[in-house]
């Protein structure tokens, strides 16, 4: 697991391979990714928007951006967490992701964003 505080909210990762959903011989390597999102400040913060960087092993990169996560923007009250699962697909069987979350401070109406820690994507088997 892997995590980053900024600005008082803490974001936790973790992946796993999916071998069930990967299919090695046509070049797809499915990944599962668990979010915890705790927010440790003193205020209410909504997250609003999420922007990932995605890198595979075999050179390719994409960026993905949208509103909310999983079809939501959760209000997350000081002390409480968020947690959410999805999913990535890559051509090769590593990978990383890392990005931000764009986050709305209610109190203040701040805007601000939120770094989502590198993470590794590789299968059980290549860390052995």
């Amino acid at each position: 697991m892997v995590t980053e505080i900024t600005e008082g909210v803490k974001v936790s990762v973790e992946a796993i391979y999916q071998p069930e959903y990967s299919n090695p011989e046509n070049e797809h390597f499915m990944f599962a990714y668990k979010i915890t999102i705790e927010n440790m400040s003193d205020y209410n913060v909504q997250l609003l928007r999420r922007h990932w960087f995605i890198f595979d092993s075999n050179g390719t990169h994409r960026e993905v951006e949208g509103e909310g996560v999983i079809g939501q923007q959760p209000l997350i009250a000081p002390g409480e967490r968020y947690e959410y699962v999805s999913g990535c697909n890559l051509k090769s069987d590593m990978g990383s992701m890392q990005g931000s979350y764009q986050m709305l401070r209610e109190i203040d109406g701040a805007v601000f964003d939120v770094v989502i820690p590198k993470f590794h994507l590789i299968p059980d088997h290549k860390l052995n």
